[in-house]
């Protein structure tokens, strides 16, 4: 059978669908309130993307918050720090990832030693030995410990010289992180923080790109072979640098798509055509009984999980909004994190979050974590065209749960509302719905 006599054709409402089954979504917050559930999640979708920005939680926190009840910072802290089961090392981005694949990870670790040895280790290898020797004899070092030299020029602006050499130790895989104090990370030696048969563990290279391109498929569910070069960051050699790949693997897009078409010769992905969408698409193989699922219950006009649909915020880094243009053209909702756009320009605001009700995106949301007044504050909310909030009754008790259960993960005494006219008549059933909910 060829490939294109394989493929699965479905509806963008199939789609979308599938798409909360495969995000653990179905409903939100229904995983166990149980540290090991964060485990669920990594294994579900292979790996987080971590950002520091903090304010109404971190992007990891923000992701397993949607899915897990009751969910708990520390409980990603013991796994990173203390069991070390997971760890943080660059996938998409800086990323949570399972411990248990660090052997398939290890290119990044060791591109990385290539580039910084021809250049920030050469340049600076007497303040490199100096940090190195420290760490060996007086165990884990935060930068602060060292004083500050004078700054370098640093990916995206000039750094202290000491931190930045410790940042580039780390992403060479030399140390990695003890623990983080807040955001600040602390350093040891990584021989110390990994289990030695799993350091000296060396696989094939094309085996580490191709496992590195399937996370991408395994994170997001549904994704094709191209989009915006920030989801395939990392999946495949750009430079002619760094450990040599066994077997002709290609630069760039070109060596992706090598890997790509042995993922579906292997049957590890499956190609998908949407309704209405141009491009193929593809999910693992093991997930095809989720997409008859999806089918089913979508044609059989079944609730998502045939249960009452529930809200949930999403990460601005989730991986089920990883993809903007499938998002704009499966769900016709418009999200850019503003974050990085001047405040001029932004549509919506500064840290907002997309809403999900049942399998649909209605809207968005900006909350904001006020630590003194013990507040988590509503900035604003803004609906899509086509959704009313007060249509159906249930939603306004089920954004009520969501955002009683944001309150309770960033430990918080009470909830504010926006006062804006034209939210006032939601608002007013809001509080009513949130006074019933007091716990």
């Amino acid at each position: 059978m060829t490939r294109a006599e394989a493929t699965t054709e479905i509806s963008r409402a199939t789609a979308r669908r599938f798409l909360v089954h495969h995000h653990l979504l179905v409903p939100p917050r229904s995983l166990p309130s149980e540290p090991s559930s964060v485990l669920t999640v990594i294994e579900r979708l292979g790996s987080l993307q971590f950002d520091p920005l903090d304010v109404a939680g971190r992007n990891h926190d923000l992701t397993l918050l949607a899915r897990i009840e009751g969910y708990q910072r520390a409980w990603t802290d013991e796994h990173l720090y203390v069991t070390r089961t997971l760890f943080e090392a660059y996938n998409k981005g800086l990323s949570i990832l399972p411990t248990a694949e660090l052997p398939l990870h290890r290119v990044t670790w060791d591109r990385a030693r290539a580039r910084h040895d021809e250049t920030s280790f050469r340049e600076h290898a007497t303040l490199v030995d100096e940090l190195l020797n420290r760490v060996r004899a007086n165990g884990p070092l935060v930068p602060s410990d060292i004083p500050a030299r004078a700054a370098i020029d640093w990916y995206w602006r000039p750094t202290n010289q000491v931190r930045a050499l410790l940042e580039a130790l780390a992403e060479a895989g030399v140390l990695g992180l003890s623990r983080r104090d807040g955001n600040r990370r602390v350093y040891d030696l990584a021989e110390r923080l990994f289990p030695a048969e799993l350091l000296a563990t060396r696989l094939p290279v094309r085996d580490q790109f191709r496992h590195k391109l399937l996370s991408r498929y395994r994170a997001h569910g549904l994704l094709g072979a191209s989009g915006s070069a920030e989801l395939w960051h990392g999946t495949s050699p750009r430079v002619a640098q760094g450990p040599e790949l066994d077997g002709e693997l290609a630069l760039g897009a070109v060596g992706r798509q090598q890997l790509l078409n042995e993922l579906l010769d292997e049957g590890a992905l499956m190609p998908v055509t949407v309704e209405g969408l141009r491009r193929t698409r593809y999910v693992l193989r093991d997930e095809l009984p989720l997409l008859e699922r999806a089918l089913a219950e979508v044609e059989h006009g079944v609730e998502p999980g045939g249960q009452t649909p529930r809200v949930s915020f999403l990460a601005p880094l989730d991986p089920f909004v990883w993809d903007r243009d499938f998002l704009r053209q499966c769900f016709g909702f418009d999200y850019v994190w503003e974050v990085y756009v001047p405040e001029a320009k932004r549509r919506w605001g500064y840290y907002v979050l997309p809403i999900l009700y049942g399998d649909q995106l209605v809207g968005r949301i900006e909350p904001r974590a006020h630590r003194a007044s013990e507040t988590l504050r509503v900035l604003n909310l803004w609906w899509e065209a086509d959704f009313d909030p007060r249509a159906d009754e249930r939603f306004v008790g089920a954004l009520a749960d969501a955002l009683h259960a944001h309150r309770r993960f960033s430990g918080l005494a009470k909830i504010s509302l926006p006062r804006a006219s034209a939210l006032r008549p939601l608002a007013t059933s809001l509080r009513a719905a949130l006074q019933s909910r007091n716990d």
